[in-house]
């Protein structure tokens, strides 16, 4: 019967374990003489508690000037590959064996009679070599798992290969058979009860990584008293129309700190648009296509241009500008920015679906636009084909294939969700994009009747 055991006092592993080379034959009196025992030396809490610490004094131990200018999620994404824990997988169909001559200890024989059992009695015998290969961290066979069932294998372990020896007088192949697949099943044993610890741990690096990043960076900001001021200052308009169900709630935009680039050089803080004010700059949008399906007789012939001051009328009837009368202007033909010293710190672009060729031209237009390190982006897609749900499928399909995709931030519904990705010209400088798709009315071509004449 299995019994789960937490042992609090043994020791943590954080790097492999050096073993010494195997003995030679001429000492050899049994294959246990000289091999170790397996997942043995190291408890898996005490452990995985060790690489935690050591992830933390990793970003702890990082120059504040370049912790502030690199990227939190590509820096949280190379911290997990690090310190992830990767279970050995054995591979029994390519196990390699040798025989060779021995001398065999038999002073312990029952079946033999031996006038002095308290020292050793050697006769030549036969040993049988194994080698059984794997993959996966070598530092996993020297972890107790906390499931145990105190019959731990005995092998010896070195760089991708599993050594054990099976030796006696009166050696059989059936014999010889049935403990190399008893060992194989133990081993495989173990490595299933270490993969049902090192799930949970490799689960919660990513918001560990995460987590301590964005509270250096917080603590170092403190430091350097730059929380203030930061952000670029919106203001909602007093009496704003409530049309589209917007909430009553007057909105300034708050300073927040941006995901930098890696570099030592002076931190320089840079605006940005802040969760909030994006939220609601999306809610904006979106029900303001909730007009659209709500009157569709209005909008069926409406083409990109038009419906691009549709959103732009409404966006500007929210929010203003400290600068200018137009927090929200455009440049090109669907183009909605708001823009910071000539940067973009949003993105709006309002494009009819074509095909996936189309769409991922948009994504590309989006992301070669001169912006801050963190600018925000909305991409509406409308949709006049019949099959609305294929073209979901589609976004939803080519996305993460695009070179510069990061990572999904969030699928906000069926029909919308938000991505992290790189610039094009500095992978960490990131934009969030968040894609919506809407079906709208079919265009229809005016008829031009002939009248008799």
């Amino acid at each position: 019967m299995l019994r789960r055991l937490e042992q609090a006092g043994r020791p943590a592993l954080e790097d492999h374990v050096n073993r010494n080379a195997r003995l030679g034959t001429s000492v050899l009196t049994n294959a246990d003489w000289y091999n170790d025992y397996l997942f043995n030396k190291g408890d898996w809490f005490a452990t995985q508690e060790a690489w935690r610490q050591k992830l933390i004094a990793t970003v702890e131990a990082k120059n504040g000037d370049e912790l502030l200018n690199t990227s939190t999620t590509d820096l949280a994404r190379y911290l997990v590959s690090e310190f992830a824990f990767e279970v050995p997988t054995i591979y029994p169909d390519d196990l390699v064996v040798d025989q060779r001559e021995a001398q065999i200890d038999i002073s312990q024989d029952q079946n033999r009679w031996i006038d002095d059992r308290s020292r050793p009695h050697y006769i030549t015998g036969t040993a049988v070599d194994v080698e059984l290969p794997f993959t996966g961290d070598k530092v996993g066979f020297d972890i107790q798992p906390t499931t145990s069932n105190f019959n731990n294998p005995r092998a010896h372990v070195d760089d991708g290969v599993i050594s054990f020896s099976i030796a006696g007088t009166d050696l059989t192949a059936e014999r010889v058979r049935q403990q190399i697949d008893g060992m194989v099943a133990s081993i495989n044993l173990h490595l299933s009860w270490l993969t049902n610890d090192a799930q949970a741990y490799n689960a919660s690096l990513g918001d560990l990584a995460m987590r301590t990043i964005d509270h250096r960076k917080e603590k170092l900001l403190r430091g350097k008293s730059l929380l203030a001021g930061l952000g670029f200052k919106m203001k909602e308009r007093p009496g704003a129309s409530q049309t589209f169900a917007v909430p009553s709630v007057r909105r300034t935009i708050h300073p927040s700190v941006p995901r930098p680039v890696a570099s030592r050089d002076p931190y320089k803080p840079e605006p940005i648009l802040t969760p909030e004010d994006y939220e609601h700059v999306l809610l904006v949008m979106e029900n303001m296509v909730g007009v659209m399906e709500q009157s569709p007789g209005a909008f069926r012939e409406i083409d990109g241009e038009s419906l691009r001051t549709h959103f732009l009328v409404q966006l500007n009837g929210h929010f203003a500008g400290d600068a200018t009368a137009e927090t929200f202007n455009y440049e090109g033909k669907s183009d909605i920015l708001i823009k910071v010293d000539r940067k973009n710190i949003f993105i709006g672009e309002c494009k009819f679906w074509t095909g996936e060729k189309g769409y991922l031209e948009t994504l590309d237009q989006v992301l070669s636009y001169l912006s801050w390190r963190d600018t925000k982006a909305a991409v509406l897609i409308f949709n006049r084909n019949k099959d609305f749900s294929a073209v979901l499928a589609k976004i939803g399909e080519v996305t993460p294939a695009h070179p510069k995709f990061k990572k999904l931030v969030q699928k906000r519904s069926e029909s919308s969700w938000t991505y992290l990705f790189g610039h094009k010209d500095d992978a960490n400088r990131e934009l969030t994009i968040t894609v919506q798709g809407y079906n709208v009315p079919e265009l229809i071509k005016p008829r031009i009747l002939i009248l008799p004449g």
